[in-house]
């Protein structure tokens, strides 16, 4: 299992602070059935649980920086406990699943909002694989319409979709990345996009870029940004393992925000 999960997502291909690979359980233990999730949240170890799973595999880390203990009154501590008493593994697959190539983060975040024929916005050195992916639409559609599609296809979240562009700007070429893609802007604008997709964008790259000839900016939740990974990467290793194991993707939303308030617009 570990060695079917490995060979999708090359762990050098993950980022030198990250934290990747098996996390608890048992490597020789059978696996039957896989839940994917995106956190490993205290409700995603209950629906594991109660599915029966035997391997919860997330993409992003419990413990991404460096621990001394796991005690079960700690928030982390608790659910490494909660999943070794149920004898259930966790698998993280992060930097090296944004990175990965033709299955990665990104390629799953570019085919959802229909690009075609994407590559790598940041190139590594392993062929197709890197950071983001920029590719183009089989039409061109405005700014408008393409925020729209966006919010069609990726899950819904209070945030929502927030744009930072003319709306009526043409769109053909876009450049996305899942989870916090920020710093590949000067990449998307290298590589000509009209937009870049992405999460957590932060207020003064935004107006600095609204400042420049360059691409527009969509920004979505991060939870929503990774979550069509999912589906991709659980039926790969249902292929990858014959059809043996079953597969499952967590119906939790681990988006933290829960609702939001529109104030009225003051003179």
């Amino acid at each position: 299992m570990i060695a079917a999960l490995e060979a999708r997502y090359d762990p050098a291909l993950a980022e030198p602070w990250d934290a990747v690979g098996l996390v608890c359980g048992d490597p020789a233990e059978q696996v039957r059935s896989v839940l994917f999730a995106v956190d490993p949240t205290s409700a995603v170890v209950d629906e594991a649980i109660a599915a029966g799973a035997d391997l919860l595999v997330t993409h992003h880390p419990l413990l991404l920086t460096p621990v001394h203990g796991v005690p079960a009154d700690d928030p982390k501590g608790r659910v490494v406990h909660r999943l070794v008493r149920a004898g259930i593994g966790l698998f993280v697959a992060h930097t090296n699943a944004d990175r990965a190539a033709g299955h990665g983060v990104s390629d799953a975040l570019a085919a959802a909002v229909g690009l075609v024929d994407a590559v790598p916005l940041e190139p590594a050195a392993a062929p197709g694989a890197g950071l983001g992916r920029v590719g183009v639409l089989r039409e061109g559609i405005s700014l408008g319409q393409f925020a729209e599609q966006v919010a069609m296809a990726l899950p819904t979240t209070p945030g929502g979709v927030r744009v930072a562009g003319d709306p009526e700007r043409l769109v053909r070429t876009v450049a996305v990345c899942g989870g916090s893609g920020g710093s590949l802007l000067a990449a998307a604008a290298a590589a000509g996009a009209d937009v870049l997709l992405t999460s957590d964008v932060k207020h003064h790259p935004a107006v600095d870029a609204a400042e420049v000839p360059g691409p527009a900016l969509c920004d979505v939740a991060h939870y929503a940004s990774e979550w069509p990974w999912l589906p991709v990467a659980a039926d790969l290793l249902h292929r990858d393992l014959g059809g043996q194991v079953q597969v499952t993707v967590s119906g939790r939303r681990t988006d933290p925000w829960t609702f939001r308030v529109d104030g009225r617009l003051r003179r």
